[in-house]
């Protein structure tokens, strides 16, 4: 019974561990404590950029970004994908075009998305929604390849339209792939939409922040920021799991 409850705090151990071995190596000065502060430090500047600061309003700013790039993502990338899952002919004459820009990493396309759209809101969110985009794409069409065949064929026997078989049969089918490459989107859409808030003339967000505080040796506030992009990306994907687990309890079954 003990046991029971005892396991959601699992990954608590882990945390534990590290700031742990975070606080021996700056009590033994490892590292040049100006480089690596105490875990005390960058607690006090966590809190101070929460509760005095602007921290909690760049975080809030940069989830909304990830969040209309994945949601552009979405909308735009799991249809195609079912369109081009559905034809394997179709798949393989885009394939070559997916594959080379899905290896591409997503940041060597910022001068590209900054000559098209210029520097501001809409070219780190349409970077970001770029590069998920992709994941999600990947995945809905390989779950759609990979749709139990013995169904759709069932389906077509008792009569139902391709486009009855296509959202009741197939849709539900690729749905646990779909989901893998909707948790990966968004966490990737996150990852880029930091960077671009370093890189892209921006004056807000968990990006600039770090930059920032980096550029004016602020390292107990550039580590509070680091912290609370991580916690940010931990629970962002949690909450996929637990969505997934919800909508799409019949996975692999």
């Amino acid at each position: 019974m003990l046991k029971r409850y005892l396991e959601p705090l699992t990954p608590v151990v882990g945390a534990l561990a590290f700031i742990l071995i975070w606080w021996i190596f700056t009590w033994l000065k490892v590292i040049d404590p100006v480089l690596l502060p105490s875990p005390q430090d960058s607690a006090k500047a966590l809190w101070k950029g929460l509760f005095e600061g602007t921290l909690a309003v760049d975080t809030i700013i940069t989830i909304r970004r990830t969040l209309y790039a994945f949601v552009i993502a979405v909308f735009i990338c799991v249809p195609l994908g079912l369109i081009l899952g559905s034809s394997a002919r179709l798949y393989r004459s885009c394939e070559f075009v997916i594959d080379f820009f899905r290896s591409t990493p997503a940041s060597a396309l910022f001068p590209l998305f900054l000559v098209i759209l210029g520097v501001g809101e809409s070219t780190k969110v349409a970077v970001a929604a770029f590069g998920a985009g992709l994941l999600i794409l990947f995945n809905t069409a390989y779950g759609v390849m990979n749709a139990r065949k013995v169904r759709q064929a069932a389906a077509r026997v008792m009569g139902a339209s391709p486009t009855k078989i296509m959202v009741g049969v197939t849709l539900l089918e690729s749905l646990p792939q779909t989901f893998i490459g909707m948790r990966s989107g968004i966490s990737f859409s996150l990852v880029i939409v930091i960077v671009a808030e370093m890189f892209i003339g921006s004056v807000d967000g968990l990006g600039q922040r770090v930059i920032n505080a980096q550029m004016i040796f602020n390292m107990p506030e550039m580590y509070a920021t680091i912290f609370s992009a991580g916690a940010l990306g931990y629970a962002l994907n949690l909450l996929f799991i637990m969505a997934e687990r919800h909508f799409v309890h019949w996975g692999g079954k």
